[in-house]
């Protein structure tokens, strides 16, 4: 292992080596490195079948948003140790099966770069396009590597980090009969944002009434939460979005089969605003670098995560069929879209 690789990734080691004996551990891809290669890690738990649900947590799909893999990995970190004494928890996981990419991209990381070590932003990457207007360079551009959100070139084809990562939620999620996937990025503005395809158009998705049922029950279990809840169309679109090509997917190969890819956009500028001095680091735009307040993202965050893995363990008594799916879908229409769709 080259010295220059993250520490994030020496700590996702550190906690595979104490997992070892309920981590099924895989090395899915790996990335050329000065003096070796960067390992891209998945690691599974709980039971195997194919009936019972799934979840898997991403994180370090850009490599400049640490925290993203830092929230991962801390709650990875916690199941470990409490798979030494929670008998609650192992009979959890004997009903469903959890799957963690805690560091998608440990090039850039180690680079502390946006897009990996060829210069592509993995999250622009996927082969799908908007048909609908996307905003200049944010939303994907096919100018230059050297550019920020760069698609890369179309005869390259995805890139192996995001081979990776399709390969694991084709064979871990997709497949079975209800499956989420939480991916943690850090974001601009103070709000921490729980975002959910689509990105390539303003339509909403087919399983909208879920989503709208997994918010509602969300908000029942944490009344004091501050979260917003949204499609992240409201925001901006966007060309070769990952979670959209996965959930389209799904559709095509897997109609009958539920899965909902949610991703949490942590509010970056609550930690600039708290430290002004972050705007002249790099990291500190996206990352909280005051050791407590990383520590109270983490302890924020922990919670979210907790109530994904229970929601999908227990999916069969809250998600909507019938007239209720219909009510449900009404009323994400009405939140979410309200004068927006013809």
């Amino acid at each position: 292992m080259t010295q220059a690789a993250p520490p994030e990734l020496l700590e996702l080691q550190r906690i595979i080596d104490a997992g070892a004996g309920y981590l099924d551990t895989r090395i899915v891809g790996e990335v050329a490195w000065p003096g070796g290669a960067l390992p891209i890690y998945a690691i599974a738990l709980g039971a195997t079948g194919p009936e019972v649900p799934a979840v898997g947590f991403f994180g370090g799909v850009h490599g400049l948003e640490r925290i993203g893999t830092e929230v991962v990995l801390a709650y990875l970190d916690s199941l470990v140790t409490r798979l030494q004494w929670d008998e609650v928890l192992h009979r959890q996981l004997q009903t469903m099966r959890l799957v963690f990419m805690p560091l998608v991209n440990p090039g850039g990381m180690a680079l502390g770069t946006r897009a990996n070590p060829a210069g592509v932003d993995l999250m622009r990457n996927a082969p799908i396009s908007s048909k609908e207007a996307v905003p200049f360079l944010v939303g994907g551009q096919r100018i230059s590597a050297g550019l920020p959100w760069f698609r890369g070139w179309p005869q390259d084809g995805m890139q192996p980090e995001n081979l990776a990562v399709c390969a694991v939620v084709e064979e871990e999620l997709l497949r079975r009969q209800f499956s989420i996937a939480l991916d943690c990025h850090s974001g601009f503005g103070i709000t921490d944002r729980i975002w959910f395809p689509y990105a390539h158009t303003a339509n909403p998705l087919p399983h909208l009434a879920e989503i709208h049922a997994l918010k509602d029950i969300f908000e029942r279990t944490h009344v004091h939460h501050t979260y917003a809840f949204e499609p992240q169309s409201r925001h901006y679109l966007a060309h070769g979005d990952l979670w959209d090509y996965l959930y389209l997917r799904a559709g095509t190969q897997y109609p009958a089969h539920t899965f909902l890819p949610l991703t949490l956009e942590m509010g970056s500028w609550a930690w600039v605003r708290k430290n002004p001095r972050q705007l002249f680091s790099r990291h500190g735009i996206f990352n909280p670098l005051v050791q407590h307040r990383q520590q109270r993202v983490l302890r924020r965050h922990m919670p979210l995560l907790d109530f994904i893995t229970r929601a999908a363990s227990g999916y069969a008594r809250w998600l909507p069929s019938g007239a209720a799916r219909l009510g449900q879908r009404d009323a994400a229409l009405a939140l979410w879209y309200a004068g927006a769709l013809t």
